[in-house]
């Protein structure tokens, strides 16, 4: 499993950012590596690196994706998801 996606089902979360990094040395522009990698940071606290991910999907082409549900989603539409689902910043003076 070089996504990841198996590791972040069953909740190592550790195990699959180790495995979509390495896949990353590699494909580093590959969408669905840099969206499972966002969603372990989002799960992991680390909501900027998430949203830096995810705008690097929105600036790449759409690609038609696979989903665990067996829909068919576009790169953007998962990033869009991922993006809305992450905590927003609140600005303090």
């Amino acid at each position: 499993d070089r996504t990841g996606y198996r590791a972040i089902a069953a909740g190592d979360l550790a195990a699959a950012e180790q495995r979509i990094v390495a896949e990353r040395r590699i494909f580093p522009q590959r969408p669905e590596l840099m969206l499972n990698l966002a969603a372990v940071y989002a799960k992991t606290g680390r909501a900027a690196d998430a949203r830096a991910l995810y705008d690097a999907v929105l600036k790449e082409k759409a690609i038609a994706m696979d989903m665990p549900s067996g829909a068919i989603l576009s790169s953007h539409t998962v990033a869009r998801t991922g993006l809305r689902h992450l905590p927003q910043a609140i600005a303090a003076r």
